[in-house]
């Protein structure tokens, strides 16, 4: 089926619940209206109202919600509308979530998947915006997935779907309905923390995901490099060994995110090739990353987000050392 990235993942939320009886989804307007982007729609029709169910205004309650009935034996996937809202419950994903597995020896298990829409290019107002895939990443506990295309969104959100941990399933607001692709019908599997060979080259690794794929992509072609693109596909874990033979086999490494460049994806990435691969390089590695500020008005954003003509710039400045 032809289908862009709600449509897959509005598919993949069909197969999980048909597939899981124990599976529910939650959140503020995923029942009836289908959610703020209509990811869920037409699911609480077809499942009905215990199933897909409307929550009122109030993030901590929702994870607060679903982390016990995770705990009981259901897989919640709860809907948070947008990734600045998903703070209010920073203290029950952080606190309860990410550690009651390690807490009770693997007595309790946590399985359960948060959905949420991230990072900007769509001129949404303040907390529509956030890229807070760092601030996740750094829990142990916890893995975090951001899909760039529709065909990894579904297989990544049924992968996520079957596991006994909880998930922070990161989908970018800018690529719900930029292309469509090419999905199978029936459930099939994309693996956690293992990254997607984009394009294969030799002068070059832009190490990236989820916003900045197509664009990158945009970038290689038009400059027609012979670049390795990398996409991580999960954030945390890491497919560390794809990132390191890459940069092995090119000698040259980029990192690419929307996410601020402090503190981010792009530094632990750096850190690892440094510590196990320097002496392979070329050149150092270079970042392009959002300034680190908080994000802008919406009028501004196209100066604060990586673009083609920032990155065209950063590679000729790394193939030139």
């Amino acid at each position: 089926m032809l289908v862009n990235m709600i449509g897959a993942i509005n598919n993949a939320l069909g197969i999980i619940l048909k597939e899981n009886p124990d599976a529910i989804i939650l959140g503020e307007d995923v029942g009836k209206d289908g959610g703020v982007f209509r990811v869920t729609e037409g699911l609480m029709e077809k499942f009905g109202e215990n199933r897909v169910m409307d929550t009122p205004l109030a993030e901590s309650a929702i994870i607060g919600a679903s982390i016990g009935m995770a705990l009981e034996g259901m897989h919640p996937i709860p809907e948070i509308q947008f990734a600045g809202f998903m703070y209010l419950s920073y203290s029950q994903i952080i606190n309860h979530a990410s550690r009651y597995r390690s807490r009770s020896r693997s007595t309790f298990k946590v399985p359960m998947t948060i959905r949420t829409p991230v990072s900007g290019g769509v001129r949404a107002l303040e907390h529509h915006s956030e890229s807070p895939e760092a601030l996740y990443a750094h829990m142990g506990g916890l893995i975090v997935a951001e899909p760039s295309s529709p065909y990894d969104a579904k297989g990544l959100l049924i992968k996520a779907s079957r596991l006994q941990d909880p998930v922070i399933f990161l989908e970018p607001t800018r690529l719900y309905r930029l292309f469509k692709q090419d999905v199978p019908d029936g459930a099939y599997e994309v693996e956690i923390g293992k990254a997607n060979v984009v394009k294969e080259g030799a002068d070059l690794s832009i190490i990236t995901y989820g916003t900045m794929v197509p664009v990158v992509k945009n970038v290689v072609e038009k400059k027609k490099l012979n670049a390795e693109i990398i996409d991580l596909r999960t954030i945390n874990p890491i497919d560390e060994k794809a990132v390191l033979d890459s940069a092995k086999k090119t000698g040259r490494v980029m990192v690419v995110h929307e996410a601020p460049l402090s503190f981010g994806v792009g530094a632990e990435i750096s850190a690892r090739i440094a510590e196990k691969a320097m002496f392979d390089l070329k050149a150092p590695i270079v970042r392009v990353a959002s300034a680190s500020l908080p994000y802008p008005f919406p009028g501004y954003e196209k100066f604060y987000i990586p673009n083609e003509i920032k990155i065209s710039k950063a590679i000729d400045k790394l193939m030139s050392e």
